[in-house]
């Protein structure tokens, strides 16, 4: 089994935890977390876009000039695409940008989202993270303490609102629960800071 290191709030060594090599030290199947990413990217868009198109410009109803004899080139409305004022041509219309990913395959993404954090040593675990009040400044010095890099994502084994509170006016930190992880999060930060009960229910929710 992979091992890695366990420190505490201060940043210090506390001991080491076994890692289930399926979940933890699993192969990278990029087609995999690229299908993962573009879903979730997609179903985050509204798709509620739109453009007014020639028949749905307001006016025009009239032609210009007439058919022959002007030397100008022939026209119909002046609301058509080329005029000032007229209709967007192939413009954005609503339409939904969801998919689905079946659950096999969203196991397998998770999978490979977190074997690539600890294969590139962004993973941190941290035996307990906790505060007795909503400190932005406890969190900050954790964070340096363990050598967390710019963007960092930060997972708990349960909602905790003062660590969650403390958390929130720090940039470029986001929080997360075990339970609501999702692949975009996990590749998308530079620390990957857990912990170390967290890790212990992600290994049992993905076994």
């Amino acid at each position: 089994m992979a091992e890695i290191k366990v420190v505490n709030m201060a940043g210090e060594s506390v001991g080491t935890m076994n890692l289930s090599d399926a979940i933890f030290a699993a192969d990278v199947n990029g087609a995999v977390l690229h299908m993962a990413v573009k879903s979730y990217l997609g179903n985050q868009r509204q798709g509620t876009q739109s453009t007014l198109t020639r028949t749905e410009v307001s006016g025009g109803g009239k032609k210009p000039w007439r058919q022959k004899g002007t030397g100008r080139a022939r026209q119909g409305s002046t609301r058509s695409p080329q005029w000032t004022h007229g209709g967007i041509a192939l413009g954005p219309k609503p339409r939904l940008y969801k998919s689905k990913m079946n659950k096999k395959v969203r196991k397998l993404a998770m999978i490979s989202a977190l074997s690539s954090k600890v294969a590139g040593g962004e993973m941190i675990v941290v035996d307990n993270i906790t505060t007795a009040e909503y400190k932005t400044k406890t969190m900050v010095k954790m964070l340096a303490a363990v050598g967390a890099a710019k963007k960092v994502l930060v997972v708990l084994p349960e909602k905790d609102e003062k660590v969650q509170g403390s958390f929130a006016n720090i940039p470029g930190v986001k929080v997360s629960l075990y339970n609501t992880l999702n692949v975009y999060d996990i590749l998308n930060c530079d620390s990957f800071i857990v912990a170390k009960a967290a890790v212990e229910k992600i290994e049992e929710v993905y076994a």
